[in-house]
């Protein structure tokens, strides 16, 4: 199938999100779109699945003018769009996901469960999913949830398959699976549209590669024929020197320790600590219990054995409130569910954990607030044309930032970032870097959680890696590097 998208407008009420946009899709061809968030990549995808309506522009597929009336068509006509915020139910199980409104029945209308299940297993194995399927979908982790709708997704029997940041919450395993499945595809004629901000990955897998910026088309290059800088500089506009801004840690005291903290079935006998000023960078495997450590030591799911100490002082936390009280914050990794009032505007998303420093008598002071929101939307470049317009309205990236804002607003002692720039593009990802150093040189301790092997690298002081629930090492700046800490995550001893 090959598509042509010619001259493509749209703007939502003043704001023009495309003007005039350009691309040539081909059979059977990975085709990377770049470009910063809000640089209008989602929508144009959004318009061809017919979920949007375009303002100007043609449509073509295989020489002929084309629109969807929404995106059910589209994917019955053969194309899938994998968004980059999960569409799991999270109440049904995954076998129920993975069929929903696709269900095999009989002549007499029932269910063909083993059906489903046969065919569940058998694409489960090609893509080495071991998901039980009578698993709630809720239960599964965002990674497992990611490898559900790429499943589902491939499972429709699709000519063109949109993958948006398809592999921000998957392992390096994982991800090289998934690109053996493009490469099988590809060779079978499909075509893929791949979005990401990982920039080694679209030069791994892809091979076009159109970049856009400011809702405007700014080049249709070959891989071969383009690199890592030449596509920032189309991005961004300028050059972006250093990917990883530069660090100079200089540690003081430790702020949280945790001893021997267990949950059952999750991990045990935990042990860490994160000292004022520095960067702690937490890896491992997906499903090895980096994100239950975490949420945990925040308070969010419930009762646990072990110890907490703050500032040296024993703390017992027993929830999100009385960890924020304690001077802890945590950015989640789900911002969809977790990070975000997605209906709210930005400013009250901002200001949710620090509405005590602005409420005078049980009153809120609205100005004082109003200054701190934009003050904080300014220092993080967020993309809006309001503080009040809803974050739902926001891109990912943009959305990332407001949860950032809203807990650097409480003013912590200690930061937990779970993978903070899933979805983030390259210029946003180094803004948050920066940030996270202007935290650290006012004595802020951060913990972050990140599947990005060259952000842990890249940013953190001293490495802790989690394998099966438990810290298998832990290895200081000019220790760590991709292969010990793979060897640690997957059971592995390194030698001093």
């Amino acid at each position: 199938m090959e598509i042509r998208m010619n001259e493509i407008h749209k703007a939502f009420g003043k704001n023009k999100v495309l003007e005039g946009v350009d691309i040539h899709i081909k059979d059977g061809e990975v085709h990377a779109l770049m470009g910063e968030n809000g640089a209008g990549k989602s929508t144009l995808m959004n318009i061809l699945t017919g979920l949007h309506k375009k303002d100007k522009g043609t449509i073509e597929i295989d020489g002929k003018e084309k629109t969807f009336a929404n995106p059910k068509e589209a994917e019955e006509f053969g194309i899938a769009f994998i968004h980059q915020e999960l569409n799991v139910w999270p109440d049904m199980t995954v076998l129920e996901n993975l069929f929903i409104n696709k269900e095999p029945v009989t002549h007499f209308g029932l269910i063909q469960t083993n059906k489903m299940k046969a065919i569940a297993n058998e694409q489960f194995e090609k893509l080495s999913i071991s998901i039980p399927l009578q698993k709630e979908a809720g239960q599964c982790s965002v990674g497992e949830q990611q490898m559900i709708e790429i499943a589902k997704a491939l499972m429709t029997d699709a000519k063109v398959i949109i993958m948006d940041e398809p592999t921000a919450a998957l392992t390096d395993r994982e991800i090289e699976k998934l690109f053996e499945v493009i490469r099988s595809l590809k060779k079978s004629g499909v075509s893929i549209v791949y979005i990401s901000h990982r920039m080694e990955e679209i030069f791994t897998i892809c091979d076009t590669i159109t970049v856009m910026r400011d809702g405007h088309t700014v080049d249709t290059t070959p891989i071969p024929e383009t690199n890592f800088d030449d596509v920032v500089r189309k991005m961004v506009g300028r050059e972006l020197t250093d990917r990883f801004p530069a660090r100079e840690a200089k540690p003081g005291e430790a702020v949280l320790e945790v001893k021997n903290l267990t949950r059952k079935g999750l991990f045990e006998n935990v042990s860490f600590r994160a000292h004022s000023g520095e960067i702690v960078g937490v890896a491992g495997l997906m499903g090895a219990g980096r994100t239950e450590i975490m949420r945990t030591i925040f308070g969010l799911d419930g009762k646990y054995q072990g110890d907490i100490f703050i500032n040296g002082e024993k703390v017992t936390v027993k929830s999100p409130s009385q960890a924020v009280k304690l001077g802890l914050g945590f950015i989640t990794e789900d911002r969809k569910e977790e990070g975000l009032v997605l209906d709210f505007p930005i400013q009250d998303n901002i200001a949710l954990p620090s509405l005590y420093s602005f409420t005078d008598k049980g009153l809120i002071g609205e100005k004082r607030e109003r200054e701190f929101v934009d003050m904080l939307i300014k220092r993080l470049t967020i993309k809006t044309e309001s503080a009040k317009t809803e974050a739902k309205n926001l891109s990912g990236g943009n959305q990332q930032k407001v949860v950032i804002a809203k807990w650097i607003g409480i003013g912590p002692k200690v930061l937990i970032l779970d993978e903070p720039t899933r979805g983030v593009d390259v210029g946003a990802k180094r803004e948050i870097y920066q940030l996270m150093n202007e935290l650290t040189d006012r004595g802020v301790a951060i913990i972050m959680v990140s599947s990005e092997l060259p952000e842990v690298l890249g940013m953190s002081d001293r490495v802790l890696v989690v394998h099966e629930g438990t810290i298998a090492g832990e290895l200081s700046k000019d220790e760590a590097d991709q292969e010990k800490i793979m060897t640690l995550a997957t059971g592995g001893t390194v030698n001093d």
